[in-house]
């Protein structure tokens, strides 16, 4: 039998990891190499981690991503920076409130970010493979690099759009 389990102290371990990045997310993929037709991997995120807004490829098909812990913020933008939506997405008690989903689904092409909103957030995220690190990234030239002083300050405004439960 070929069977994995994903323990409580392997989540602490990577909350931990996060925290200790300069760029405060850490991930841990699950697939065995990039050329699984499915990408999935854990991605601990903390809240001052700025994620630059992006889009994926067709090549790539749908993103999925599920709230494994915390409270979170997909963001939704135009093609010139305007946001769309802001969708909250949680785990444990956050799954329950109203307005809070377990998770978000976003198609190729739809510019996007999440923001953690809660130290020690994880999510699962998936994607279509196989993946090509060499492949062209597309990052919104209408918003900051990551890892300076703009992005802070840009995460910063991005968070006052969200609207918390309760």
């Amino acid at each position: 039998m070929s069977v994995r389990v994903f323990s409580g102290d392997l989540m602490g371990s990577l909350i931990d990891e996060a925290r200790s990045n300069p760029r405060r997310r850490k991930h841990k993929n699950l697939h065995a190499d990039y050329q699984e037709a499915c990408q999935r991997f854990f991605n601990a995120i903390e809240p001052d981690s700025y994620l630059r807004p992006h889009c994926h490829g067709p090549y790539q098909g749908a993103e999925t991503l599920i709230a494994i812990k915390g409270l979170l913020a997909f963001i939704v933008f135009g093609s010139k920076g305007e946001v769309q939506a802001v969708h909250l997405f949680g785990a444990g008690n956050h799954a329950e409130e109203q307005g809070v989903a377990v998770g978000v689904e976003v198609q190729p092409g739809q510019w996007h970010t999440v923001i953690s909103l809660e130290s020690g957030s994880i999510l699962l995220e998936m994607k279509g493979g196989p993946f090509d690190p060499e492949a062209p990234k597309y990052f919104a030239s209408w918003a900051p690099e990551e890892m300076t002083q703009e992005g802070q300050i840009y995460l910063g405004a991005l968070k006052k759009l969200v609207s918390l439960p309760g």
